[in-house]
Order: structure tokens, then sequence, then C-alpha cells
């Protein structure tokens, strides 16, 4: 048992795109991101997620609207809706969502991440 210190675990890695876990507790993990431009559009089936941001300003896109997440503020994604996280400048974030999930959801692409490595 050992607390976290959330600036020290983003000093870490530099990657975009690339979520980090940094625990874990009842089947679900807590993964860290950095993030910059936009992402794929990708929905997941059985997963919720949850995007809390802890620096910047993430814009959440849904085919009908857009939600902006401020530092300090979370947003839950439902599964089976299909959204397209976009960061015009950096942004930390922290996502709270089963182990299973797969960062790219229904979509395969270059930022898919089969393997996420622990920080």
């Amino acid at each position: 048992m050992e607390k976290v210190n959330l600036n020290q675990k983003f000093g870490l890695f530099n990657e975009y795109w690339s979520p980090k876990i940094a625990g874990e507790l009842n089947g679900q993990q807590v993964k860290l991101a950095k993030l910059h431009g936009e992402f794929v559009w990708h929905k997941h089936d059985a997963e919720d997620e949850l995007f809390f941001v802890t620096k910047g300003t993430l814009k959440m896109e849904f085919r009908d609207k857009t939600i902006t997440i401020e530092e300090n503020e979370f947003l839950i994604v439902p599964r089976g809706v299909e959204h397209r996280p976009v960061a015009i400048e950096e942004v930390w974030l922290m996502l709270f969502e089963p182990a299973s999930t797969l960062n790219t959801g229904d979509t395969a692409s270059d930022l898919t991440k089969n393997e996420l490595d622990w920080i």
C-alpha cells in the first residue's frame, strides 16, 4: 500500500495517447495519459469510462454535441456511446475503467495500445 503523487507519475513519461497504469482496484485500472491533438472516433460496447482532467482542457466530441472538461472535472462516457477526445493543448488525464478496456475501443488504429506499461 503506497500513496501516489500524480505530478511525479506524470513526470515519468512524455508520449501522447499512450495510457500508463498507475493502480488497480476491483478489476478497474487507474490509468494516466497525456493527450494532445485529436484521437480516433470509437466506442466501448461493454465498458463505461471515467475521464478526469488533472491539467488542461479536454473537449469530448460526440456525434451530436461537444462537452468541455476543465481541470478538476470529470466526465463518464457510458458504454456504447461513440466519442472522440480532442486536446487543443496538452492535457493530463486520469482514467478509471475496467482492466479489459482497449484505448481505441472498437476502432483499430496506429494509436491502439494492446499492452500498457505500469508506472
